[in-house]
């Protein structure tokens, strides 16, 4: 959704969804995302749809009215005239409306979780699963295969973490298996980590040591990032030990690497 057409689309979609779901409860939040996520899975699936709801030489009107008898009694309305809405506008490409659709979904997700005040404990679950991910290489391997169904997947996910993690955080990671906005697994999690905590206005700080921090130590670090970027930042800590000592910390595509292996290495090539 980089292009301005698009942009504009999205934000004339969030501001009638906005205005709809205005006294929402949070369980009535989550219904209509899961409907939108279950219309980005549609999309995904149906390209030549794509191109018929973003054909440029029809109508807006035209292109909506296509939407709404497709989803004719399959969606609540307010579903239906958010996605309208969405598709009445213009895109750069075809794949622009499905990565629309899919963060819409998770963006009325985390609307859902903000109203239950479960925000900061997904956004914790999101990132400590990545790293449980991470650290496992043949759970990494086969959640990240594209060539595989996503449906044994998802029922993998949900055997790990269903009532050890928020239900929002479950459904989460499964839109990470289809690959958020055309990213891998791995970037896709780290993107709805970030989108979590841009929720509760914050920059997500990706922080790795050779030893765990004391409270004192996240506290000054947190503190001096937050005066860095104008905002609060939620650390991510990461303890490897193979770094030996120092910090790297990457906040967006900002990176401070201070770390003693990247000393050595780069005392290495010196010497080479």
């Amino acid at each position: 959704m980089a292009s301005g057409v698009t942009n504009q689309a999205y934000a004339d979609a969030v501001e009638r969804l906005h205005a709809d779901t205005a006294t929402f409860t949070g369980t009535q939040l989550a219904t209509v995302a899961d409907e939108f996520l279950s219309v980005a899975g549609l999309l995904r699936e149906q390209p030549r749809l794509r191109r018929a709801l973003t054909d440029p030489s029809r109508p807006g009107a035209d292109r909506a009215g296509l939407f709404r008898s497709l989803l004719a009694g399959k969606a609540a309305e307010v579903t239906v005239t958010a996605l309208s809405t969405l598709v009445a506008g213009r895109f750069s490409q075809p794949g622009d409306l499905l990565d629309a659709t899919e963060r819409l979904g998770v963006d009325t997700l985390l609307a859902a979780a903000q109203k239950d005040g479960k925000l900061a404990e997904i956004e914790d679950e999101l990132f400590r699963f990545g790293q449980i991910v991470a650290g496992t290489p043949e759970l990494a391997a086969t959640l990240s295969d594209v060539g595989a169904p996503v449906e044994p997947r998802a029922k993998l996910v949900g055997d790990l973490l269903t009532g050890k993690a928020q239900p929002t955080t479950v459904r989460l990671v499964q839109v990470a298996l289809e690959g958020f906005g055309g990213r891998g697994f791995e970037a896709s999690l780290n993107r709805l980590v970030e989108l979590t905590a841009g929720k509760r206005d914050r920059e997500v700080a990706y922080v790795t040591v050779a030893k765990p921090l004391s409270d004192a130590e996240e506290t000054a670090l947190a503190a001096k990032l937050s005066t860095i970027y104008g905002r609060e930042v939620s650390l991510k800590v990461d303890v490897n030990p193979a770094i030996i000592g120092g910090v790297s910390v990457r906040v967006g595509s900002d990176l401070y690497d201070g770390t003693i292996l990247r000393r050595l290495n780069a005392a290495k090539q010196a010497f080479a």
